[in-house]
């Protein structure tokens, strides 16, 4: 695996990880309150955003220019 493929594939589980944090904050508060961490789910849901975006600008943009021979 190149390492432009295991950059996509590392991007993609992060999103996912962090979404599925954001929602376990949103879906069930009272756990995330009991654990610390219902502050950190906005944190969270922005990081997913960004990462979402980078994510996109990184496959349409930068994953050209990579030299992969």
């Amino acid at each position: 695996m190149s390492l432009k493929h295991f950059h996509l594939v590392f991007l993609f589980f992060a999103i996912l990880f962090d979404a599925g944090f954001f929602l376990w904050t949103r879906l069930a508060p009272d756990q995330a309150a009991a654990a610390g961490a219902s502050g950190l789910g906005a944190v969270a849901g922005w990081t997913c955003l960004g990462l979402l975006a980078y994510g996109v600008w990184y496959l349409f943009r930068k994953s050209r220019t990579i030299i992969t021979e």
